[in-house]
């Protein structure tokens, strides 16, 4: 879905032309017109190459990236993508399978709940829209699994429609660039949303365009550490740093825990039953964690989510239903 690229327009702010504006002060508004060519362009010449952006992945590639790639690094998700859209080109080949499969291909990603997800998805999408992921933001925001988020995402994405399209990396960068923050809340808040809708430029296309550049920009130059102010196209019109980029003051910032956690729990008794193609005992499943209490509480959390089926005498399986 990547445009053919073009010569960018614009300099980051350490190699700006001869002639260029002088830069705003810190207390002067960015206005959202001066933000869409520079980072549209520096789009047009630095996005990735990823396969749920070709022509050929259609608007459910799209979808499948999309829950796929909430919490999990690109790196992680590409193997993963390719083996499922080659198992499952279309909504009506997912939806044909038990959940179960799905959970089994989902692999080592991580947060196994959007596969049952996922597959909720293809089935509705199946039954209701004829196998065909709908355009419209709303018919997407009915089917079960997806939120504001997603509807938005693949209706700009796929669609090419007009929709704020705010991840954690949209989020960063509009934090940054305009509010002169170092991050955003913890959670999406009401201004954040007034604020996205204020930047999206008028023309469908371009919004379209701008939702996945903006997304790219905080994927690769406004990170979340060590950014890349050198590289970024609106460096000299981003508010955090021409007011000095003031450490953050919010609420500790902290990174999620995994080892000893129910978390990695529940990942161990899933590889399990993953593996397996025939009910699991429960002994079986006893040998992946030495700490009782927390195993059960573990594997009757995967129970209560339906990612693990119980069977009379003790036998466990990915659900069939």
């Amino acid at each position: 879905m990547t445009a053919p690229t073009k010569p960018s327009h614009t300099s980051p702010a350490d190699t700006a032309p001869e002639h260029a504006p002088p830069q705003r002060s810190a207390a002067e508004p960015v206005s959202g017109e001066r933000l869409h060519s520079p980072v549209i362009d520096w789009f047009d010449e630095n996005a990735r190459d990823l396969p749920w952006r070709r022509p050929e992945a259609g608007a459910w590639g799209v979808m499948v990236s999309e829950f796929m790639l909430q919490q999990t690094p690109v790196n992680r998700v590409l193997p993963v993508y390719e083996q499922w859209m080659a198992r499952w080109p279309r909504p009506a080949d997912l939806a044909a399978e038990a959940p179960g499969e799905a959970v089994r291909a989902w692999g080592r990603l991580g947060y196994p709940r959007r596969a049952l997800r996922l597959h909720g998805a293809a089935v509705a999408i199946t039954e209701r829209h004829g196998g065909d992921v709908p355009s419209d933001h709303a018919q997407l925001l009915a089917l079960p699994g997806i939120g504001e988020y997603t509807a938005a995402a693949v209706a700009s994405f796929a669609y090419g429609r007009r929709h704020p399209v705010l991840d954690t990396n949209v989020r960063r960068v509009f934090a940054r660039a305009v509010t002169g923050v170092q991050y955003p809340p913890n959670a999406t808040t009401a201004a954040e949303r007034k604020l996205a809708r204020a930047l999206l430029p008028d023309d469908e296309r371009t919004a379209a365009r701008w939702a996945a550049a903006s997304m790219e920009l905080g994927a690769l130059v406004c990170t979340a550490k060590n950014e890349s102010c050198h590289r970024c196209p609106i460096a000299a019109q981003c508010a955090w740093r021409l007011a000095g980029k003031p450490a953050h003051d919010g609420p500790p910032r902290r990174g999620q825990t995994y080892a000893g956690t129910d978390r990695q729990v529940r990942g161990r008794l899933l590889a399990v039953l993953r593996e397996a193609h025939a009910p699991v005992p429960q002994a079986v499943l006893d040998r992946v964690w030495h700490e009782p209490v927390q195993r059960a509480r573990a594997l009757d959390g995967l129970v209560a989510d339906g990612l693990v089926e119980p069977l009379p005498g003790g036998l466990y399986r990915l659900p069939l239903t």
